[in-house]
């Protein structure tokens, strides 16, 4: 059986950021998609079945992509892995489902809080349990440091955005747990296609797989809708609404592909990086309505990258924790 490679932190991180970079892009696509669909489940739908059309093409054609098909079957069978880890591709539906349904209410900035924390926390959790195929890696007080101020520098990058908000906080308590459900079971998604990726020889098979469960999970979702509201608008002829499914397929696979070398935390920080970097360019070049970069976007994004940084690098044994090292197996 041929195994991901790990790759080096210095390549690792930055490629992290990289497909990070991706995902604000994603999300305006998305967005707009299901605004000309009228129709936000909708557009989930047809970003995770162009994702799905983009990976069945990418399998049968790349002699790696082929090898990695042959493998799920045994890989399932033999239990290489727990089976349910073929489900992960349910976690991003539900994550879209999150978007969907309280983004309108909390708004985007109070969201990504949501969500970054959520992600954050579980990052910890998922590395110190061992799910991913890094294994376990201890819970220092210098990872706990970097976590906590990528959240309140994701807060602070944000924070021109939330005097939008109009509901008070008793009302924004429950919506707000929805996101940070969602962010905190991405880093277990994230976990679960880096150990099928490793089975499978390829983050090719595993991005497979996670298209594959999303899609059926959204499509049975979306057939409840039409049958209880009826469907939304036709489908729009211009081209670029449908780039967020392959922008997705890279985002993933890359994702499975750096938990192996980087582990769940550093690689979900990384790529909330990217996110930031990608939204703060969105904004100045393309800027949408509700769109506000002021000082503190900027400074907050520059936190962010620095406490990541701090996460992230091989720090001597006994700075801020008893762990010994970010790779403590």
């Amino acid at each position: 059986m041929t195994h991901t490679p790990r790759l080096p932190f210095l390549a690792g991180l930055p490629l992290a950021v990289a497909a990070g970079l991706m995902m604000p892009v994603q999300g305006r696509i998305n967005g707009a998609l299901g605004t000309a669909l009228a129709d936000g489940i909708g557009a989930a739908v047809v970003s995770f079945s162009t994702g799905l059309v983009v990976m069945i093409v990418i399998s049968l054609v790349l002699p790696r992509g082929r090898a990695g098909l042959a493998q799920i079957l045994p890989a399932v069978r033999e239990r290489r892995f727990p089976p349910y880890f073929v489900l992960a591709g349910c976690i991003g539906a539900f994550f879209v489902f999150a978007q969907s349904f309280t983004i309108g209410v909390l708004g985007v900035a109070l969201f990504t809080v949501a969500a970054v924390t959520g992600q954050t926390l579980s990052g910890l959790l998922v590395d110190r349990i061992g799910i991913g195929p890094a294994g376990r890696r201890s819970i220092t007080g210098i990872r706990v440091l970097g976590s906590v101020l990528t959240v309140a520098a994701v807060a602070w990058a944000v924070s021109p955005r939330f005097s939008g908000a109009g509901a008070g906080m008793s009302d924004l308590l429950v919506p707000v747990l929805v996101p940070v459900l969602a962010g905190f079971l991405m880093s277990f998604q994230q976990a679960m296609n880096g150990t099928a990726a490793v089975h499978y020889g390829t983050p090719i098979a595993a991005t497979l797989m996670n298209f594959i469960a999303g899609a059926v999970l959204l499509w049975a979702a979306w057939l409840v809708k039409v049958a209880v509201a009826g469907p939304g608008n036709a489908l729009p002829g211009e081209w670029w609404y449908y780039l967020g499914g392959p922008m997705g397929c890279v985002f993933i696979g890359v994702g499975a592909l750096l938990v192996r070398s980087l582990g769940v935390l550093v690689t979900g920080l990384g790529m909330i990086a990217g996110q930031l970097l990608g939204s703060l360019g969105l904004d100045l070049a393309f800027p949408s309505p509700g769109a506000v970069v002021e000082l503190p976007t900027v400074l907050g994004t520059l936190l962010t990258l620095a406490a990541i940084v701090l996460a992230s690098l091989p720090w001597p044994r006994g700075v801020l924790g008893r762990g010994r090292g970010p790779a403590a197996r």
